[in-house]
């Protein structure tokens, strides 16, 4: 009998099991929220240094003694200093204003045409105020850049028989900048660029006087010049900003 009863009773927890473990409650799937992606952003302030290099094209023309005058290139090293901002927008799009300051030691000189004389111009230092607009790929940024510059000139006319300095001017004269160029992120807060710009000063009346000071000619001089040049700058920025998975 005791047999008979213990076959029954396992029979009976046999049969009831599966309903009973229907009856549990079901644990739902836990999913893990994916870890916050960040892309680098390029709004922000930045101060940094560059050098590179200087070619410039001058055109003297005596417009005191009509026929005098020369022509003649001035090229060199430059160096200096740059601070601008940053604005990112509608996804890659970036604007921005730099301005910069470089000095210079390009000289150059000719002879002239008309007296037995050399004109010689020692360019001392270039500054710009641009804007700038380009297209950025994350962490690489190109854009291009336009605006108004300065330089400030040195220039002196020698006599060739004597070699004693005839006459000598300085100025500082005004133009226009278009340039192009590269950036990369290299950290969050430092990035390096490559760059080229094209400057345009025009024609310029510029007075020479003795070494006495007095009158000796009134000369126009034009000038082009190319500057190519790379540098870094410290970023002070927002940061990187969390990009939103769309799903």
């Amino acid at each position: 009998m005791k047999k008979i009863l213990l076959a029954t009773a396992a029979l009976a927890a046999l049969v009831s099991a599966p309903a009973m473990a229907a009856d549990l409650a079901v644990k739902a799937p836990v999913y893990k929220a994916p870890p916050p992606v960040y892309a680098f952003s390029w709004t922000g302030c930045y101060v940094g240094g560059n050098v590179g290099g200087l070619w410039a094209r001058k055109e003297w023309s005596n417009t005191t003694f009509p026929g005098s005058g020369t022509s003649f290139d001035a090229d060199s090293w430059l160096g200096g200093v740059q601070v601008g901002c940053n604005y990112q927008f509608a996804g890659g799009w970036v604007i921005g204003i730099q301005g910069d300051y470089d000095w210079s030691d390009a000289k150059g000189s000719g002879n002239d045409l008309l007296f037995a004389e050399t004109d010689r111009t020692k360019i001392k230092s270039l500054a710009s105020v641009t804007g700038r607009i380009g297209y950025s790929w994350d962490r690489f940024l190109g854009y291009v850049k336009g605006g108004v510059a300065w330089e400030r000139d040195d220039h002196t006319v020698y006599d060739n028989t004597t070699g004693f300095l005839v006459g000598s001017a300085s100025a500082t004269r005004s133009g226009w900048t278009v340039g192009v160029g590269g950036e990369y992120a290299f950290t969050d807060w430092l990035s390096g660029f490559v760059e080229y710009d094209y400057y345009d000063f025009g024609t310029s009346g510029t007075t020479f006087t003795t070494p006495g000071g007095g009158f000796l000619a009134n000369v126009d001089i034009k000038e082009t010049k190319s500057v190519a040049k790379v540098g870094l700058n410290i970023r002070f920025g927002p940061g990187p900003g969390p990009v939103v998975a769309k799903y």
